[in-house]
């Protein structure tokens, strides 16, 4: 076998401080979106001008660096991709997520490392092997694959010894379309999900009108084209047994929490197979601690979860809710004035809400990333206090560094 990789979780970011929150979360790579040519259009992408930045974090962080380029690419935006992969490869990004040839062609031709996107829909081995001897190093399979069937890929991988990896999602959001190649935003919106646009008219609910009389019916409880998301964390072990070697976490469009509480409970869950995987009874063991760290998943952005495709095709996996069914809502109080790091204190003024003791609070910002920490005992005002509002300095402990104009969110229990 002349595979060279070794096992990755691919994290997202958005932007900066999301990236950040990805890394430290323990992230072995990170993947990013261009200004003009990748599948999320509406995150905040970065700029060839960015590029250096990313890759110093990443290699400070012992990381890998993806550039998505995955979007359809027209004649008149060639030029573009051309000067970003020039760009990429100029500052040393590790790989570019792409399926257009195009963007293939342009890689090769700079001389950078291409993964393809799952938009490629592989779903044999003989797309693999030939998309591997055109170069690619790591290819996304089409996610409506079993677990069955991707085993059947990377036994024939490991058999003709290709040195190419394979990589497959494990959490976050599912299309109602093969691989995402969906018409409907375009059709409703003139908005195209394969430019990175989609408006996701799949995720609201819907009636039908019996056009002779006007009836009108719900379509059910459910919201019928929005998906659960997709959540492997109870069979992960299964998946590293297949032999994937690219465990991608969606969600370049969502908040720097839900990147860092992801990408950790990933992290603690590939790092407690790794080293309890031969223990006696390891699956039970497993199946519990896999348990306990899915309500942690839950306090993020979620549509409720599912096991995807990997047992076959999910018919009963709609979610019954519109949005985020998040067990925890964050909500913005202020931001970092000074931090004092001999004293390990931060002092920060109070724009709104409430802030109490012990809630969990989120400090954010794109040289800190992010911070995640209970408010311990703090001074409001320069006195002891146990609450603090609008207008108020208050300077609490914090261990982590953290910096001037940093934004402070509370995270609260929703409902609460």
């Amino acid at each position: 076998m002349t595979n060279s990789f070794s096992p990755r979780l691919i994290s997202p970011a958005g932007d900066r401080t999301s990236l950040l929150a990805a890394l430290h979360a323990g992230a072995d790579a990170v993947y990013f979106g261009a200004e003009g040519c990748n599948m999320r259009a509406a995150s905040r992408n970065f700029t060839v001008a960015d590029f250096p930045f990313i890759v110093s974090e990443c290699r400070r962080h012992h990381a890998k660096a993806y550039l998505a380029l995955n979007t359809v690419i027209y004649d008149s935006e060639l030029d573009m991709v051309d000067e970003t992969v020039s760009g990429a490869a100029s500052a040393g990004i590790d790989a570019v997520i792409c399926w257009d040839m195009a963007v293939v062609e342009s890689c090769r031709r700079h001389g950078i490392p291409f993964h393809l996107s799952t938009q490629a829909s592989v779903s044999n081995y003989r797309a693999v092997r030939w998309y591997a001897s055109l170069g690619a190093r790591m290819i996304v399979l089409a996610r409506e694959l079993t677990l069955q069937q991707v085993r059947h890929i990377t036994e024939q991988v490991r058999r003709d010894g290709l040195d190419v990896a394979i990589e497959c999602f494990v959490h976050g959001a599912m299309c109602v379309a093969v691989s995402g190649r969906c018409f409907l935003s375009q059709d409703v919106f003139g908005r195209s999900a394969n430019r990175g646009a989609c408006l996701q008219p799949c995720r609201r609910r819907y009636r039908i009108i019996d056009e002779e009389e006007g009836f009108e019916f719900e379509l059910g409880p459910d919201s019928v084209m929005s998906p659960k998301d997709l959540c492997a964390l109870p069979f992960l072990d299964q998946l590293l047994q297949a032999g994937i070697t690219g465990f991608k976490i969606e969600g370049r469009n969502r908040s720097p929490e839900y990147v860092h509480t992801t990408t950790s409970i990933y992290r603690s869950a590939f790092d407690y197979i790794l080293q309890h995987q031969d223990d006696p009874g390891f699956a039970d063991t497993y199946r519990r601690f896999a348990e306990k760290q899915a309500e942690e998943l839950r306090t993020v952005y979620n549509r409720e979860f599912s096991d995807g495709f990997y047992f076959g095709k999910p018919l009963n996996a709609w979610t019954d809710a519109y949005g985020s069914m998040a067990t925890e809502k964050k909500t913005y109080i202020g931001t970092v004035r000074k931090y004092y790091p001999k004293a390990e204190v931060a002092e920060m003024l109070m724009h709104t809400g409430e802030l109490r003791l012990g809630d969990k609070l989120s400090i954010q910002g794109p040289t800190t990333g992010i911070v995640l920490m209970h408010a311990p005992p703090f001074r409001k005002n320069d006195h002891q206090a146990d609450t603090a509002g609008k207008g108020d300095v208050v300077t609490i402990p914090c261990r982590q560094k953290v910096r001037k104009n940093d934004k402070v969110y509370v995270l609260r229990k929703t409902g609460e």
